[in-house]
């Protein structure tokens, strides 16, 4: 179903009690009304996409039955995969009821990025979560102004819409910028959009709603959300009178965000709306082994890490993970610690070898590369193998890369004999929130649903703001530099 948005929704309402007047904030007054409206949600609350279906169809399926938007983790899926989860979605949810995939970033890997992207407009997909973006590419600018049409009085109507994570500036900055030309003449040349799209594409902006991500699990660039948010809240100021868009830039946050303390926070910094990742993975819904699940159940807020990324491993991005009750984040920061320091396995002292070879890999250096050298052969790689066959570095990495690999399926797969292994993504949100429902009918991830979660939390946010507001004014009042009437009616 719509949720109205009212004219007045966002003032505070004045009740009347037995001793005095008093603030109550509703859970749909935190955030702005016209994001809600813009995508016809209950709250400006947002389920972000988690990596190989980690936010599951099912998850997404629970949000939208609840009047908000989850977004399907695409990342790691096959094109069959992702076309299957997404009509299980579409045939669970009503056409009132929204849902969103993720588009993660293939700088690499262009023609794989435009055929997910064709994937998404033969199913109908219309809201996507861009992710790990630091430029602008033909399969985003392609979804986007495939999109559009002009109404009958001239304005233009954005059909698809990008919700953009980002961490940085130049990078907020392209999303919040109409599309590159070069790319709007390139997809014009080849038919994919037509004359009158070219021309629109110069007056909208690639996405309106951008999520400022600060420290996250998973892949992570350690942002503060106090530095990050008024920044780019500065450059939406910047762009909204550069551009003069008509329509409305929302600026919301995620990162940390796991109680309602953090999202009253959020939202008194000014985010239009909250996204929330790690505190999903531990629910019913999440698509990871209940192994995995017994072990983020129990974490505090100290018990993350930060290791290399798998993917960008050469380059020393980070992930953050868990750290309690396995190896791999000390193991994952010894290979990369090894790479940096040696040109090539052979080089490597002999009894570390070994131990890595035991320990870590549970193969020898030359299975592993066996392996990979069979991967990268179905996938039809060659250059890639050609480079590692002239390059022992390279090589090195690329066995190195494997045991990431490795990490992940053990996790998945719920191994229990060989846990201390476990790759998992998640940030210390999830910490804080098992503190928070600790003792509580919460207390077991096999009672936590996603849904319940987005409640409970935006429910206890507008309780908390209200007790803050009226103990403010009470306050107030007693040193007499407060009129509720004069602020308030």
């Amino acid at each position: 179903m719509n949720y109205p948005i009212q004219e007045n929704e966002n003032t505070p309402k004045v009740t009347s009690s037995s001793t005095a007047n008093k603030i109550t904030v509703s859970p749909q007054q935190l955030g702005a009304n016209s994001f809600r409206g813009r995508y016809a949600i209950k709250y400006a609350y947002l389920v972000g996409a988690m990596y190989k279906g980690i936010s599951s169809k099912e998850m997404v399926v629970a949000v939208g039955k609840a009047g908000l938007l989850g977004f399907l983790g695409t990342a790691g899926m096959s094109l069959k995969e992702i076309e299957s989860n997404i009509l299980f979605i579409q045939q669970q949810l009503t056409t009132e009821q929204i849902y969103g995939v993720n588009l993660i970033c293939q700088i690499n890997n262009p023609k794989r990025e435009m055929d997910t992207i064709e994937c998404y407009l033969k199913l109908g997909v219309t809201c996507i979560e861009a992710s790990a973006f630091m430029q602008m590419t033909a399969a985003l600018v392609y979804y986007r102004l495939s999109g559009l049409h002009e109404n009958s009085d001239g304005s233009i109507d954005c059909k698809h819409k990008i919700i953009a994570k980002i961490s940085r500036p130049e990078v907020a900055q392209a999303f919040l910028s109409p599309p590159r030309a070069d790319i709007v003449k390139k997809l014009f040349d080849e038919g994919k959009i037509s004359r009158k799209q070219a021309e629109m594409a110069t007056k909208i902006a690639m996405s309106y709603d951008l999520c400022v991500e600060a420290d996250s699990g998973g892949h992570t660039d350690q942002g503060v959300a106090l530095v990050l948010l008024p920044a780019m809240q500065s450059l939406r100021q910047q762009i909204e009178q550069k551009h003069q868009y008509n329509q409305q830039i929302h600026i919301g946050l995620a990162g940390g965000i796991g109680t309602p303390q953090a999202a009253v926070a959020a939202f008194m910094m000014g985010a239009d709306f909250i996204l929330t990742g790690s505190i999903n993975q531990c629910t019913v819904e999440a698509g990871i082994s209940d192994i995995v699940k017994d072990l983020l159940q129990d974490i505090n807020v100290q018990d993350t890490d930060y290791a290399p990324a798998g993917d960008m491993f050469e380059l020393g991005a980070k992930v953050q993970v868990l750290k309690k009750g396995v190896f791999f984040p000390a193991r994952a920061n010894k290979l990369f610690m090894l790479y940096n320091h040696y040109d090539s396995w052979h080089d490597i002292p002999e009894n570390i070898k070994a131990q890595i070879e035991a320990r870590y890999f549970q193969k020898t250096f030359v299975q592993v590369w066996q392996e990979v050298q069979d991967y990268h052969h179905r996938k039809g790689q060659q250059a890639t193998l050609e480079k590692a066959a002239s390059n022992p570095k390279h090589k090195m990495a690329l066995v190195f890369r494997w045991y990431f690999a490795y990490s992940t399926r053990l996790a998945f797969a719920g191994d229990e004999k060989n846990r201390v292994d476990f790759q998992v993504h998640t940030g210390s949100a999830l910490g804080a929130f098992n503190q928070w429902v600790m003792g509580s009918e919460l207390d077991s991830w096999r009672k936590r649903h996603v849904a319940q979660i987005a409640e409970k939390v935006m429910q206890e946010a507008a309780n908390l703001l209200s007790n803050k507001i009226n103990k403010f004014i009470q306050t107030s009042q007693q040193c007499g530099h407060f009129s509720l009437d004069k602020n308030f009616t």
